[in-house]
């Protein structure tokens, strides 16, 4: 299993598309940088056919130390989910959306 990178990406980008490298990797981090902001403002991503990122507050909470058992207090904080599209799902999956319906 191999790693999808941003270099990779923008190869894809460059191979696909016919920009230049420089200009792949422009759009690339374009793109990801309009991401990045809009999730850090508390906004969802939508990607048709891909998927939606988004962010979830999650509240205090207690946690236990496995090796002490002594409880500990874990932070509110925010963190980024992953909602894949029901095309996305059954690619993965190697069934058609048609399939899943019935």
């Amino acid at each position: 299993m191999t790693t999808v990178t941003r270099a990779s990406l923008a190869e894809q980008i460059y191979t696909q598309v016919g920009l230049s490298r420089s200009e792949s990797v422009a759009l690339l981090e374009a793109v990801l940088e309009t991401m990045s902001s809009a999730l850090e403002s508390g906004e969802s991503v939508k990607i048709s056919g891909f998927g939606t990122f988004m962010v979830r507050r999650k509240g205090r909470r207690s946690g236990r130390n496995p090796k002490t058992g002594v409880e500990i207090p874990i932070l509110p904080r925010s963190v980024i989910s992953f909602r894949p599209s029901q095309i996305l799902r059954s690619r993965v999956n190697g069934t058609s959306v048609e399939d899943e319906s019935e």
